[in-house]
Order: C-alpha cells, then sequence, then structure tokens
C-alpha cells in the first residue's frame, strides 16, 4: 500500500496531508441555530477517524447577514461560532485529519424573505432562477461592506482552529463579479475581467492583512461556465493565474459550468445515469496551465477513478464527498485492503437533493450517516446468538440481514422471487438507474461474508418460519401497487409497476395518473415514449413528480421534452369507462367542480404500494411483543424488550413497505435501528 498514489501525502504550503482523499466543501445542513454543533461535528469526525487527509466544511459558511443561509447554512459572521468550530477542529485534528471551511456571500443565490430580510445583492440586477429572487445591484458601500466582512469571517475561522479557507466563486457573489452575464457594473469592479476581477483582489488582500501570509487560502472557482456569453476557459486560465500571482492564494479548488438552474447544477453535480468524472480532465488541463495546486470533486465515486486522478497527475488533492457520505470509512478499507467492503455510492443523490429542498443530507443506503451521535457505521458483536429469519430480499431485508449477520447471529432470508432485490431490482430495470443494484449487490456481499443464508424461489408462510424455530422474525415483504382508487373502472387501468416490469405493454395513447410523484411515474413515462406512444401525465398536485427532487428530475425531463408528451397539473382522475376498443376517463379536480372525458387506449395508475402483510398477520399471534415497537426504547437506542405475551416464542417486527408505502432510506433505516440492538 506504500505506492499507491492515493496514500502518498501532500505537502501544501507548511500543511503536511497524510493522503491525497479529502472531503470537498459541502453543506449537510446539520447546523443548529446557525452554528456546527455536536451534529456537525460527529459527521466529520467520523470521517476523520477513518482517515481522510482533509476535511473541509461547510458549502458555505455566510459571511453577511444579507448573504441569508438557503441550505442552513453556518452563519460565519456570528462571534459565537468560534468556540463551535473549536471543538469541531480538535476534534477532527485528534485524527491526524486537518481541516478547512469555505466562507461565501451568496449574492443573489438566496432569497429576500430568508434571514433578516435584507435586500439581495449582486453586480446586477439579473435574478438566479433557482432562488427567484430580483437582487439589488450593488453600491459602492455594499462592496465595501462585505470585503469587511470577509475578513472578519476569515478571523473567526482562524480563531475556531482552522488550517484553512476556501473562498467560493462558483455561483456566488465572488463569480458573480466576474462573470459577464452577472456582472453589469462600471469600473473599478465592472467591464474588463481584470476589473471584475477587482473585487476578489480586494476580499483576499483584507483577508490577508488579518489572517497573515501563514494562513491557508483557497479558491473553489468556476473556470468555464460552459454558457454562451459567460467565462470561457481562456477566461478561467486568466484567472487563476490572476490569482495565482496576487501571492494570496495556495490553491485551487476547479468547477465547469454554472449553477444556477437545476439543469446546470446537475451537469456540474452528475447523478446517476450521467457520466462519472466528467470534468476531471478539464481540472488536469488548469493544472497544467496554472502550476498551482488543483483540487476537484464531481462524481468520483470510486477508488479507482480517484487513484487515475492522482496517479495521471490531473489532481493534487481528489474530492471523494458524496462517496464519504456513502461510506465515511473508505481510506480505512483501502489501507487494510478491504476496497471490496466500501459501500458504494450509487449517484442516487439523496443528499443533495434532500438539501436543495431545505432538508438534511440523508444517504439512500446509509442510514447512519447524519446520525452519527445515535447510529453506529459499524455494528458490535452481539452479547448472545440468535437465531434471525427475515422474509424478503429487498434493501430492507437484506440490510437487516447484513446487520443481524455483522452482530453474529444466525440469520436465515426467505426470498419469493428468483433473485434479490425487490423494487431497488425493478427501478434497475431502466438504463439510467443501473447504479442502483449496487445497494442490493453490496448487502449480498456482505451477507455472504458473514454466512447468512438466502433461500430463493420460497414464498414464505407461517410454517417456514416457524420450521426454524427464530428467536426473531423480521417482514420485509414489501408492497403491491395500489391501484383502486377510482370510483369506477379500477379493473382497466394498470399500474406503472406493470409497464417497468414488461409485464404489460404500452399503448398507443396513454394517461398516466401519478399521485405519489415518484421514480416509478417518470420511469414508465420514458417506457411508454420509448414506445412511439402518445402520453399524458397528470397528477392532482400543483406540481408533477415532487417526491423525485430537482437534481434527479433533469435526466428524465431531457428524456421526455422532446417527446410527444404532455405535462398536466391540479387534476385527479375519477373514472375509468370502457367505450369499444377505447377507454374514457373521467378528469376531476381538487379545486372545484370539473368533468373533463379523455379518450386513451391504455391508463396506468401510480399511487404507492399498500402492505403486503398477511405473513406478519399471521406470526403475530405467536409472537411475544405480538408485532408491536416500543418506539421509547427505538428511539433511545435501546433494546426491544417488550413482552405482551408471555406464551410467545419470538419477536416479531416488520420494517419497509411491509408497514406502509415509503421509500429506500426509510426501509434501510427501519432495519439499522432495529438490528443494531439485538
Amino acid at each position: 500500500m506504500k505506492n499507491d498514489p492515493l496514500l502518498q501525502p501532500f505537502q501544501l504550503k507548511h500543511l503536511t496531508l497524510k493522503n491525497r482523499i479529502m472531503i470537498s466543501s459541502h453543506e449537510p445542513a446539520y447546523p443548529e441555530d446557525g452554528m456546527p454543533k455536536q451534529r456537525y461535528r460527529a459527521y466529520h469526525e467520523e470521517r476523520a477517524k477513518a482517515g481522510i487527509a482533509l476535511s473541509m466544511t461547510a458549502g458555505s459558511a455566510t459571511v453577511s447577514r444579507d448573504s441569508a443561509p438557503v441550505f442552513n447554512n453556518i452563519l460565519a459572521y456570528k462571534d459565537e461560532v468560534v468556540p463551535w468550530l473549536r471543538e469541531l477542529t480538535d476534534a477532527v485534528h485528534a485524527h491526524d485529519c486537518a481541516v478547512m471551511i469555505q466562507l461565501t456571500h451568496l449574492g443573489r443565490r438566496t432569497g429576500w424573505s430568508k434571514g433578516d430580510w435584507l435586500p439581495v445583492v449582486s453586480p446586477s440586477h439579473n435574478r438566479e432562477a433557482s432562488h427567484r429572487a430580483f437582487p439589488k445591484k450593488m453600491e459602492d458601500w455594499d462592496i465595501a461592506r462585505i470585503i469587511a466582512d470577509y475578513a472578519d469571517a476569515a478571523e473567526r475561522m482562524q480563531a475556531g482552529g482552522m488550517d484553512g479557507i476556501e473562498l467560493e466563486a462558483f455561483g456566488h457573489l465572488m463569480d458573480q463579479f466576474w462573470s459577464p452575464l452577472t456582472n453589469e457594473l462600471d469600473p473599478p469592479y465592472g467591464g474588463s475581467l481584470q476589473n471584475r476581477l477587482q473585487f476578489a483582489r480586494d476580499v483576499l488582500s483584507a483577508i490577508r492583512k488579518r489572517v497573515g501570509d501563514e494562513f491557508i487560502i483557497g479558491v473553489r472557482m468556476v473556470a468555464d461556465e460552459a454558457e454562451e456569453g459567460g467565462l470561457t476557459k481562456a477566461d478561467g486560465i486568466e484567472i487563476a493565474n490572476t490569482l495565482r500571482d496576487t501571492g494570496m492564494v495556495d490553491f485551487l479548488n476547479i468547477i465547469r459550468g454554472r449553477i444556477d438552474t437545476d439543469p446546470a447544477l446537475t451537469d456540474v453535480i452528475p447523478v446517476q445515469g450521467m457520466a462519472s468524472a466528467p470534468h476531471l480532465d478539464f481540472a488536469g488541463e488548469m493544472r497544467a496551465a496554472t502550476s498551482i495546486p488543483v483540487f476537484h470533486a464531481a462524481k468520483i465515486a470510486d477508488v479507482a477513478t480517484a487513484r487515475h486522478a492522482i496517479a495521471e497527475g490531473k489532481l493534487d488533492m481528489v474530492g471523494m464527498t458524496r462517496a464519504h457520505i456513502a461510506d465515511p470509512h473508505i481510506v480505512k478499507k483501502i489501507i487494510e485492503g478491504r476496497e471490496a467492503d466500501i459501500r458504494p455510492c450509487v449517484g442516487a443523490n439523496y443528499c443533495l437533493d434532500r438539501i436543495y429542498q431545505g432538508a438534511e443530507a440523508h444517504c439512500l443506503h446509509n442510514a447512519a450517516t447524519g446520525r452519527e451521535l445515535t447510529m453506529p457505521h459499524e455494528v458490535e458483536p452481539a452479547a448472545t446468538r440468535k437465531k434471525i429469519v427475515i422474509v424478503g430480499a429487498g434493501p430492507g431485508g437484506l440490510e437487516a440481514a447484513r446487520i443481524a449477520g455483522e452482530r453474529g447471529h444466525d440469520v436465515v432470508v426467505f426470498e419469493a422471487a428468483s433473485q434479490a432485490g425487490g423494487q431497488v431490482a425493478l427501478t434497475a430495470r431502466s438504463p439510467r438507474r443501473r447504479e442502483m443494484m449496487s445497494i442490493i449487490d453490496w448487502r449480498l456481499d456482505q451477507c455472504a461474508k458473514y454466512g447468512v443464508k438466502i433461500r430463493y424461489n420460497l414464498f414464505a408462510e407461517a410454517g417456514d418460519v416457524m420450521a426454524e424455530n427464530p428467536d426473531v422474525a423480521v417482514i420485509a415483504t414489501g408492497g403491491i401497487p395500489h391501484t383502486e382508487i377510482l370510483k369506477t373502472g379500477n379493473d382497466l387501468v394498470v399500474s406503472a409497476w406493470d409497464i417497468i416490469s414488461g409485464d404489460v405493454k404500452p399503448g398507443e395513447n396513454v394517461l398516466l395518473f401519478d399521485d405519489a410523484g415518484d421514480h416509478s411515474a417518470l420511469q414508465a413515462a420514458e417506457i411508454i415514449c420509448d414506445s412511439g406512444a402518445k402520453l399524458e401525465i397528470m397528477t392532482p398536485d400543483r406540481s408533477f413528480s415532487p417526491e423525485i427532487m430537482a437534481m434527479n428530475l433533469v435526466p428524465y425531463m431531457r428524456s421526455l421534452q422532446d417527446r410527444d408528451v404532455t405535462f398536466t397539473v391540479t387534476y385527479r382522475l375519477q373514472d375509468v369507462v370502457r367505450k369499444g376498443n377505447e377507454l374514457k376517463a373521467i378528469i376531476a379536480s381538487d379545486y372545484g367542480p370539473v368533468n373533463k372525458p379523455r379518450m386513451v387506449d391504455q391508463v396506468v395508475v401510480n399511487h404507492g404500494t399498500l402492505p403486503l402483510d398477511d405473513l406478519y398477520f399471521d406470526l403475530k399471534p405467536g409472537s411475544s411483543n405480538l408485532g408491536e415497537v416500543d418506539y421509547k426504547a427505538l428511539l433511545a437506542g435501546e433494546i426491544q424488550s417488550l413482552e405482551k405475551n408471555p406464551e410467545g416464542t419470538y419477536q416479531l417486527f416488520r420494517i419497509g413497505d411491509a408497514i406502509s408505502s415509503r421509500n429506500t432510506h426509510a426501509a434501510i433505516y427501519d432495519a439499522l435501528r432495529l438490528m443494531k440492538d439485538i
């Protein structure tokens, strides 16, 4: 391992980074009252103790009150942040890991109704589409005030024990000055590119005066906006060399693209089904053209790509951020020769999409991420070995089996199908979402490692479970599509699953009614469109597919918008009646009396699932807990010890969609917090 390029140290000014793997700046939205408290610290400490060289916090910490936080940002403009930072930096440094923080003023990338309701500012009145605020065009006193705010914030970060800072110039105020698309000021801050760089030079100068020459300063910068009229690669090289020549910048973190719309953001930070590491070669070209240390992160999800980036001299430090959200122990597993045990990032982007909806980051298939204070990434062996029977080899059932196996229990899984996967296997039928099967494949490998037995093609009944003499039975049987939602005509519709599985072929003129708003509807829509059919996607909601969220929606829209597709919101499918060879769909509305007919040849319904729970209820009378979960103990991380039936010989639980229609993360979280204590 001593020859592994990823494990070689890197000297950044006076700071020795012990290897080449870092977490780039990102905001998981864990601050409390704008402060990085215990939960935030635990998240970064988990990754530091597993061996990363540099943990870059915040994405971004905001330096001014008129840079209102929109992602639950750290408030770097408050003095009270310093002791919280000190606790974080001390914890990370204890594991020989460097720690820095990203500072920013969001400029127009926020909202005027956030925070203190101050006007949004930018070097022009041009609105950012994603955040919708029409900014005030900055005056001289705005510029002077914000430069001072940057310096004040940098001083706080230094006092908090940070090894350095990174200034965000990537869709935020600093590069809003740089870009001709967003800067309409007069000189000295507008006009030529060198004029547009004056704000950055002034900020750097003010910070250096405050923190001294030794404190590390980097810039995460857009080096090519990849948009007509925006910054070009040549501009990016000039900007990088200008920053280098100030003598005040110690590294650059290279970005290519824009983030002012959901599609643009998704091209910068690709999701599953899109190219891996799409900007890596570009970052390498910037490194060659500027001769300054270059960092970079953008869908570098696997160790092989990261190793290539360092070995070929494309980067000095490689960011594996979403990969470490999926598995915080990547470096540890590399060092121990256990790369096969790394939990893969599947590019589902559940983490970032939640942040952009104002929620906190969670990994789709690592429920411990962000819950480090209550959930383990590695479970301890159980004091007593038990017999565990799990029914269902979907993501929840396999997670339960994996954890039970890791704890040393005797585990058997019954699966009705000929292969594992459940709904994930159905999802992975779509070419763009094939990466989802890694959720299943990784768990199958881990189950094999821990001796879990899986019996396929067995539709388990109560007798099959009882024949194993279980101490614990876990029902993870999932659900089936719920399509009986109409007043009349339920027998005339098919489910989105029917289309995705191929059990039903698309019609020629199709109405797809979706009030679940999840991936199933749009996956079915893609299949229907690929067949050449005419399609209308209808929802009673005021927006379609709300559960898919912003960045995951982008690939669907790109595949559907140039087809014969109509998107209809605020209408509800009420009845379906057969009329000869056609179907008459009666459309109503929650907003008032509407009765509109549609003549189609196929109606597809996506309305979540109903639990497959017959086995659970068959087993319930013989269980010691009668299927009851002690929620108080569950939330406190304590053992389930309810005894409702003294004659019961086993504990019984159900998880995931066997309870109610939810999602993959919910099923995996159910399994983790239940099984970690059994």
